[in-house]
């Protein structure tokens, strides 16, 4: 048995931070040996109890430009989504349409963000996008901040802090995260009531549970989960009934930032509701995101009657939550989309909702035709994408992928070790590649990535053609 090498056989700060593996960050000395003592560090501990981590000088280097990489090298990284889940939270939900992109680039220097260039005088940020939600959800006012959780909050605490609102129990929900509403009720201020039950609650049920303290009724989606089978939940109007005759205000979260009815030929998807219909039957405020199903960047949506909003655009909390420039900037773009009436064709998460059957599966078996000729055992089979962050979570779209023999584990590690990295699922015992959420531009990288890592993983052995 080879004994570990000892500490003393390590070298120096500064060896270690001059191995030509590390030249690309030839710019940042001082980091370059922080990183490399902190690495020596780690390894003089390790053989000081007899094992080691790293054996050699390369070893060590690898380690030092892994830390290098993520201090100076931060990422995001651009990843390529082949899992044919079209709102992928871990991927940064919403990929941005190529507007809201270029949207977001010309804001990032100095812009109008809060100035009026016709006066002359300062502006408000939320005047570039409050008449864009209005418009569409037929609302009298808008606002938009950081995201839906802070919608909910900044409503809850401008506009029900010191009084109760009654929620039903089965929309009493934790979704991504560990966010739950009822911790979200606790930090406003308001006092939360359940009414009902979990799987039946009734409009009545609303009206029983009314006191002199009761601010508002609050109908929160259910997002990433469903309830089937012996069930019942009141309409927005039934609701927005018992709201008028009690003088309450009716709140609703709408979670996924539809803005479109369903695609035709996608019944799947209508249960997600849409803005302007939670506005029409009676809702006073309602809250979305707009980086779902609205397919814009991370921000919440907050849309209805004039007063409430006032009362939210002037507490102090909005200052903590309002959305930056380049959020504003790339959020107006898509927006502005759907007010063209070209959201299906120029915003990628409408344009994969809206994608046919045919078009998938000619995609798939083009793929597979091209990897095969590669030398890659890849098949075109049919399968099934999901909606993802919480978007309908029982819709199945029919799709077609692209399917590799495993080993899974390796496979998957070597499409990840791309560049650019590409993101899979696995499925019994098998690699899936689903086209729907390749953008339009990606497949040839696609080609190319899966190439490289099918011959990592399966190496043509010497002297066998392929």
């Amino acid at each position: 048995m080879t004994a570990a090498p000892t500490p003393r056989e390590l070298p120096s700060v500064d060896a270690l931070a001059a191995h030509p593996g590390l030249s690309r960050w030839h710019e940042a000395p001082a980091v370059r040996a922080r990183a490399a003592r902190s690495v020596l560090e780690e390894e003089r501990t390790a053989r000081r109890g007899g094992t080691t981590r790293y054996p050699d000088g390369d070893a060590l280097a690898a380690a030092v430009a892994l830390r290098l990489g993520r201090l100076l090298d931060p990422g995001p990284r651009r990843v390529i989504n082949a899992t044919g889940t079209v709102v992928h939270t871990n991927l940064g939900r919403a990929p941005l349409s190529a507007a809201a992109r270029a949207a977001a680039v010309r804001a990032a220097g100095y812009c109008d963000l809060e100035y009026d260039l016709g006066p002359g005088v300062r502006g408000s940020r939320q005047d570039h996008l409050a008449p864009l939600v209005a418009e569409l959800c037929a609302a009298e006012d808008a606002l938009v901040v950081t995201n839906n959780a802070a919608a909910v909050l900044l409503t809850m605490t401008a506009l029900c802090r010191g009084g109760e609102v009654l929620v039903s129990r089965g929309e009493a929900v934790e979704i991504g995260g560990g966010f739950r509403i009822p911790d979200v009720m606790r930090q406003s201020g308001a006092r939360m009531v359940d009414v009902g039950t979990t799987n039946r609650t009734r409009a009545a049920d609303y009206a029983t549970a009314i006191t002199p303290r009761t601010r508002a009724i609050v109908r929160v989606h259910a997002s990433n989960f469903s309830i089937r089978g012996f069930t019942e939940r009141p309409t927005t109007a039934e609701c927005a009934t018992i709201a008028r005759e009690h003088g309450l205000l009716l709140i609703e979260d709408a979670g996924s930032g539809a803005l479109l009815d369903p695609p035709a030929g996608r019944p799947e998807l209508a249960g997600e509701p849409v803005l302007a219909s939670v506005v029409a039957a009676g809702a006073d405020i309602v809250l979305a995101s707009g980086d779902k199903l609205c397919g814009g960047p991370q921000a919440g949506v907050v849309a209805g009657r004039a007063d409430p909003i006032g009362r939210m655009r002037r507490h102090p909390l909005m200052r903590a939550l309002r959305p930056d420039k380049m959020i504003v900037a790339a959020l107006g773009a898509t927006l502005a989309a759907y007010l063209r009436s070209d959201a299906v064709e120029s915003i990628p998460v409408q344009r994969m909702l809206n994608r046919s059957d045919a078009d998938l599966a000619g995609d798939a078996r083009a793929w597979t035709a091209r990897l095969r000729d590669a030398g890659v055992a890849a098949e075109a089979v049919a399968a099934a994408s999901t909606v993802g962050g919480g978007s309908a979570p029982e819709a199945a779209l029919p799709t077609t992928c692209v399917v590799l023999p495993g080993p899974t584990g390796r496979l998957l590690a070597a499409l990840r070790a791309a560049d650019p990295p590409v993101v899979a699922r696995a499925e019994g015992g098998r690699v899936w590649l689903d086209p729907r959420t390749v953008l339009t531009d990606e497949a040839d990288t696609l080609i190319d990535c899966v190439r490289q890592a099918w011959e990592a993983v399966h190496p043509t052995p010497v002297g066998r053609p392929r």
